[in-house]
């Protein structure tokens, strides 16, 4: 998702302009992990083991074998095969492979066996995390299955799961499922999964659209304090430090970083639940390796230094690949060989699923092959971005709209402006350094930026704030081009108006050359191979509904505040996106894909997102889009609020109002295919697929309750908190029901 951050500004009047700065949410506080002790864990063994059984004794208790502290879980189920998943630990062979049994029954008390005491072994290699592929299965059936280790001739069994198979290809039959994204465990709990579980719906499947686990260890700009629920590292020697002081976090680097995260999730008995009772399909998005990555390459550093993370990148991999029930390396049957499965670059999550005659589900890597962020976090403001003799391609009214003085720029290379071009590289070595930068690193970044063709609106602005009002420079008669700064970015080495609040119209422009200029390359989210899949599985489906899932959402998410008045500074009455992290960031791409889908009469299209932590149901250039809101990651207004909060915006004043009070407002006039807006709830999302419709059902609790831990109270109390609200896909329409 996200980080929020910011910089000085550069006068008074940035207090009230596009380019206000973000705050910091408050610092995460910790508690220690306390293992069981010695007694404990005897106890809880003696209750959980069969003692003296033979192989045909089933005795079960419900709450499974602390040697498996993770339970169980299941997930890409096919007509004829699922995955099965575990982890075992036992400390007392830290370092051994270890021997597990695994059964499969269509009934749970495993009477009717159709795996019968399968031998498998838990790699130490692997965590001791075991995924298995079971094949030769019948269409549309519910199994049940179990783990086994035998440790001191006492057996040791996990809880019972159930799992079900697809339906067969063109079988004629309903579909249910539910979806949801984006579970940050910090400070939070999953009542949204004890919610789910607790409606007992007759679910095929769950989809979880990414940000399973997050990789920070309380990175204060977006993650959450106190609730009791950390995130420690055994081994924080490897992981990288990231802030200073209060800000200080870690994040996950090494295998064992990353592996931590997912032994931490998954310790939550409800997410334990939730994989216990349903299937899973799951694709990542960015937390699961970086924040707001692209490729390999994180953002931590906003564009300081080379973020290209290699290694870390086949570490987040391996962990996921280890811990997430599917298979990537096409098992024919029986133990998946993680060792085998393909690595990034060559990574393939990507794959289809088919559900009876009724539902084609394509499953989408937004992040693996996606390129950088259209404008750099590390762009000089008054760079030049396009300049006049780019600008006068354009049609005449978008030339127009360039032809202000706010456009006009110099080559500060001008023999003319020697003065005024060494006071801008003196300010901009001074600003370099003290964001961190070493000499030699604000030196080179100073000889890649500050030269050529420079805005005036920026450079005359440094003058004045530098004390040298004098240097300032007339626009009479100068060219005319559009710089970053004129897309949002007013300072260096930030996200603000690179990766976040980006000015649409200016942007927009820019995307769309740069897309013609390198033949689509700036916006190629997918990358040739999975473009290919993509465009292929959705032309020759047959399947009454196309559903796609995409782990950003496709919902515009703009600000339109030019008629709004009552805002003093004119450079805030314009339309901001507010996330060019999603597809808003890659517009052009966006629209020649959805109207690509439509020329080649695909029908019955639907996106199904997340990431942005809100709920919403659009209509994007003619194809219905559904955005989940978070599990527990916080609420896209929570954090908006803290921002304008911490950049000196009270709650009455106006620009306050519409972009946090009241944003689904504010969102629904500016975006006219926006049908709903939930911008400051929880929950998932549950479809029902149908020949002649879809229903979506939001199921919603108030963001302030994602704090409490509902496990322990009567579970009419979480029922009463949350809502439900349903929508009717059908005729490439969204509509409340």
């Amino acid at each position: 998702m996200f980080r929020l951050e910011g910089e000085a500004p550069l006068d008074s009047r940035a207090r009230e302009t596009p380019f206000t700065c973000f705050p910091l949410e408050p610092i995460a506080l910790f508690n220690p992990f306390k293992r069981r002790t010695f007694l404990q864990a005897v106890v809880a063994v003696a209750a959980t083991t069969t003692f003296g059984c033979s192989d045909d004794e089933t005795s079960l208790t419900s709450d499974g074998s602390p040697y498996f502290p993770q339970s169980l879980a299941s997930g890409d189920p096919r007509p004829d095969s699922v995955v099965l998943w575990v982890r075992v630990e036992d400390t007392a062979r830290a370092g051994e492979d270890l021997p597990l049994r695994l059964d499969v029954s269509t009934t749970e008390d495993f009477s009717s066996l159709v795996v019968d005491k399968l031998e498998v072994t838990a790699l130490a290699a692997h965590d001791h995390a075991l995924k298995v592929k079971v094949t030769r299965l019948s269409p549309r059936t519910t199994y049940y299955y179990r783990f086994t280790y035998e440790q001191g001739g006492q057996k040791h069994t996990t809880r019972v799961g159930r799992t079900r198979t697809a339906p067969a290809a063109g079988d004629d039959v309903p579909v249910k499922f539910a979806f949801a994204s984006c579970q940050d465990f910090i400070g939070r709990y999953y009542n949204a999964w004890q919610r789910l579980v607790q409606l007992g719906e007759d679910l095929d499947f769950v989809v979880f659209l990414g940000d399973y686990v997050y990789e920070t260890t309380g990175d204060t700009s977006f993650q959450s304090s106190g609730g009791g629920r950390s995130v420690r590292f055994s081994e924080p020697q490897g992981a990288l430090a990231q802030g200073t002081g209060v800000t200080a976090f870690l994040a996950a680097n090494t295998l064992s970083n990353y592996r931590d995260l997912y032994k931490t999730v998954r310790s939550d008995r409800q997410l334990q639940a939730a994989h216990e009772r349903y299937p899973f399909i799951i694709t990542w998005d960015d937390h699961e390796f970086s924040d707001d990555c692209w490729r390999d390459v994180a953002t931590y550093e906003d564009g300081k230094r080379d973020e290209t993370q290699l290694e870390r990148k086949h570490n987040a991999e391996q962990a996921f690949l280890e811990f997430i029930p599917l298979d990537t390396a096409q098992t024919s049957e029986g133990v998946v060989n993680v060792d085998s499965e393909p690595r990034f670059p060559s990574t393939r999550i990507f794959r289809d699923f088919e559900y009876g005659r009724h539902l084609k589900l394509l499953v989408t890597d937004y992040r693996s092959y996606r390129p950088d962020h259209l404008i750099p976090e590390d762009a000089y403001p008054g760079a030049v971005a396009l300049d006049a003799a780019v600008l006068a391609t354009l049609p005449a009214p978008a030339q127009q709209a360039f032809s202000g003085d706010t456009f006009a720029y110099v080559n500060i290379d001008d023999p003319a402006y020697v003065q005024h071009k060494q006071v801008l590289q003196g300010v901009y070595l001074s600003q370099a350094k003290a964001a961190g930068l070493t000499d030699a690193e604000a030196a080179q970044k100073v000889g890649t930026w500050v030269k050529g063709p420079l805005a005036l609106f920026y450079v005359n602005q440094v003058f004045k704030a530098a004390g040298f009002g004098a240097l300032e420079i007339p626009t009479t008669g100068a060219p005319r081009g559009m710089a970053y700064v004129h897309m949002g970015k007013s300072a260096l080495f930030n996200i603000q108006g690179s990766r976040y609040v980006v000015v649409k119209d200016t942007f927009d422009v820019f995307a769309a050359v740069k897309y013609g200029a390198t033949a689509g390359e700036s916006e190629n989210v997918f990358g040739p191979e999975q473009e290919t899949w993509f465009n292929q599985t959705m032309t020759t489906a047959t399947n009454t509904w196309k559903m796609v899932v995409s782990s950003t959402s496709l919902s515009a998410l703009i600000w339109d505040l030019r008629a709004k008045t009552d805002i003093y500074d004119p450079t805030l009455r314009q339309r901001f996106y507010f996330s060019v992290d999603q597809w808003d960031g890659f517009p052009t791409k966006k629209k020649v894909m959805l109207n690509t889908l439509k020329a080649k009469g695909v029908t019955n299209t639907l996106f199904l997102s997340g990431d942005i932590h809100a709920s919403f149901a659009s209509v994007e250039e003619g194809v219905p889009t559904l955005t989940a809101p978070a599990i527990t990651s916080g609420s896209i207004k929570s954090l908006a609020g803290l921002a304008l909060l911490g950049a000196g915006y009270a709650p009455g004043a106006p620009v306050y109002q519409y972009a946090v009070t009241n944003m689904e407002k504010t969102l629904q006039d500016s975006n006219p295919g926006l049908r709903f807006a939930d911008a400051d709830s929880h929950g998932f999302v549950v479809v029902e697929v149908k020949a002649d419709e879809t229903l979506a059902t939001f199921h919603l609790i108030p963001a302030g309750e994602v704090s409490k831990d509902y496990s322990k109270r009567d579970g009419s109390e979480l029922e009463s908190k949350f809502t439900a609200r349903t929508f009717r896909v059908k005729n490439s329409d969204i509509q409340p029901v």
